[in-house]
C-alpha cells in the first residue's frame, strides 16, 4: 500500500509557507513549539465557547503565529468572523487579555488580528467542521460527503477528496470510506493542495475525517 505523508509538510517552500514565523535558539526551540500549541488550542476553544449555538461551525481555517523579542502577533483567519463579534462584540479584547495572563508574556505585547477568508469553503477545516456537525446529527456519511462536495464546487477549487474512517453510521467494523470530485494530484509537488484532519467524537465512537482539496496551479 502506499504510504501518505502529510500534503501540506511535504510542500514547505515550494507552494505551502509555515503558520509559525519565528527564531529561536536550539534550546528554547521546544519550549516555543510548545508556547505556539497551547496558542491554538486556547484560541479554538475560546472560539468555540462563544461561537452561538445555531452556527456550529467555529469557521478557523488556520492560525498564524508571528513572534518578536517584544511582540506576538497572532492572526486568525476566519470563514464567518461575523459570527463571533456579533455573539461577543469585544470578544478580541477580551481574548487578547486572557492570552496575555494565560501566558504571562509581560515583557511581550500580544496583538490578535482577524482575516476573513474569501471563499470559505475552500478551505478544508472549514469543511470538516461542517461534515462533523453532520455526522453528529446523524445524517448519512455519504449524504455529508456529497453535500461538502457540493460546496466546495461553488469555492472554484479543482478538486476535492474527502474520506472517513471509523464506526460508520454505527456498524460494528470499522471501515474506511472516501469519494473523490476532479483531480488530487498528490505527487506533483507544484500542485497547491491544502489538507486537514479531523477528529469527530459521535456516540458510537470517534470518527476521523481526512480532506484534501486541490487548489491551484501545477
Amino acid at each position: 500500500m502506499g504510504q501518505k505523508i502529510n500534503p501540506i509538510g511535504f510542500r514547505l517552500g515550494t507552494t505551502q509557507g509555515h503558520h509559525s514565523l519565528w527564531f529561536a535558539q536550539p534550546k528554547n526551540y521546544s519550549e516555543g513549539l510548545q508556547e505556539d500549541q497551547k496558542i491554538r488550542n486556547y484560541i479554538k476553544n475560546y472560539v468555540q465557547k462563544n461561537m452561538k449555538k445555531s452556527s456550529g461551525v467555529e469557521g478557523i481555517a488556520r492560525i498564524e503565529i508571528q513572534k518578536r523579542i517584544d511582540l506576538i502577533q497572532i492572526i486568525i483567519y476566519m470563514g464567518f468572523p461575523k459570527i463571533l463579534i456579533e455573539s461577543r462584540p469585544r470578544g478580541i479584547e477580551e481574548l487578547q487579555m486572557n492570552l496575555q495572563k494565560e501566558f504571562n508574556s509581560v515583557n511581550r505585547k500580544l496583538n490578535i488580528a482577524i482575516t476573513r477568508i474569501e471563499k470559505p469553503y475552500g478551505n478544508p477545516n472549514i469543511l470538516a467542521e461542517f461534515i462533523a456537525g453532520q455526522l453528529k446529527n446523524r445524517v448519512s456519511f455519504r449524504k455529508a460527503m456529497k453535500k461538502a462536495i457540493e460546496l466546495t464546487e461553488q469555492a472554484d477549487t479543482k478538486g476535492i477528496q474527502v474520506q472517513i474512517a471509523g464506526r460508520i453510521d454505527g456498524k460494528e467494523i470499522a471501515r474506511v470510506e472516501w469519494i473523490r470530485e476532479g483531480r488530487v494530484p498528490l505527487q506533483t509537488i507544484r500542485a497547491k493542495i491544502d489538507y486537514c484532519s479531523y477528529t469527530v467524537r459521535t456516540i458510537y465512537g470517534v470518527l476521523g475525517i481526512k480532506i484534501w482539496i486541490f487548489i491551484e496551479g501545477e
